[in-house]
């Protein structure tokens, strides 16, 4: 079994910002998803080829995501091996991305939550750039709305295709075969 979390924060304000590229491209993954709300996260469950995943968009507020995916993966009982975290990059240039296994968070707050509730590094990242402003504070620009260039990006198929190598082929094939396109 794997796991799938994008993250984002819940609500309508923030549905197209830069801190939701998580929950964008999981919701770009298969328009046919049946999302189900649970205590602290929506969740669909899917299989790719022989494997079940379950995708997670964490209810918590990116800064708290750690709790929703702790308490998921104990319960599936999925190591942390087997999991793929979807997050916006603030290093990254626009419309770019980079995989990474075993990675600090890089600043990024959901990412130590990540981290700190799940006690390793040992997990895969899906950083998606979001570049950075000089004119907006670091929280202003993170909540600040996607260009339509942006978000058709967010909607192309490498995402999807990146997810279903990573559950088939795991993690060091698919940055071998994704890295740097």
């Amino acid at each position: 079994m794997k796991l799938i979390v994008g993250i984002g924060n819940p609500g309508k304000e923030y549905e197209k910002t830069r801190h939701n590229v998580g929950f964008i491209v999981l919701n770009n993954y298969d328009s046919s998803l049946k999302w189900q709300k649970d205590k602290d996260a929506e969740l669909a469950q899917i299989n790719i080829g022989t494997e079940k995943v379950i995708l997670i968009k964490p209810l918590t507020y990116v800064n708290l995501s750690g709790n929703a995916v702790r308490r998921i993966a104990n319960f599936y009982k999925v190591p942390a091996q087997d999991i793929l975290v979807i997050r916006d990059d603030l290093d990254l240039p626009s419309m770019t991305f980079k995989l990474k296994y075993n990675s600090s968070s890089g600043g990024h707050n959901g990412i130590k939550s990540i981290i700190s509730s799940l006690g390793t590094e040992e997990f895969a990242q899906l950083k998606i750039g979001i570049s950075s402003s000089n004119d907006l504070t670091t929280r202003d620009y993170v909540l600040s709305k996607l260009s339509k260039d942006e978000l058709n990006y967010l909607g192309d198929r490498v995402f999807k295709d990146i997810i279903d190598s990573f559950v088939e082929n795991g993690i060091d094939y698919t940055m071998n075969r994704y890295n740097g396109l």
